[in-house]
């Protein structure tokens, strides 16, 4: 099993309408590639970082599920993000795998 995590730092301004955006739009997307198990959406609240920083987090259940999401879907709800909420954020994905 794996978790590819999704950190998000949005700008203050923009939270409102990207959290709405994320619960109702991109994240059902994303569960709609039938690629992940499950999902969790998590705010930092000890971030050092300006704006407001979150983690998306989906669980696969292999590295085939995880690599044909990366290949067929990622990059248009990539492409969906960074138009809706240009210049206001910046993200940085990480691919964990569990231990027990």
């Amino acid at each position: 099993m794996l978790l590819y995590n999704v950190t998000l730092i949005i700008e203050e301004s923009a939270v409102e309408e990207w959290l709405k955006w994320m619960q109702e739009t991109h994240i059902p997307a994303v569960l709609a590639t039938e690629k992940f198990v499950s999902n969790r959406l998590l705010r930092v609240l000890d971030s050092p970082n300006e704006g407001v920083t979150y983690c998306a987090q989906y669980v696969a259940e292999s590295f085939a599920d995880y690599e044909d999401y990366q290949l067929n879907f990622a990059p248009a709800l990539q492409a969906e993000l960074q138009q809706k909420f240009e210049n206001r954020f910046v993200a940085f994905r990480t691919l964990m795998e569990f231990v027990n």
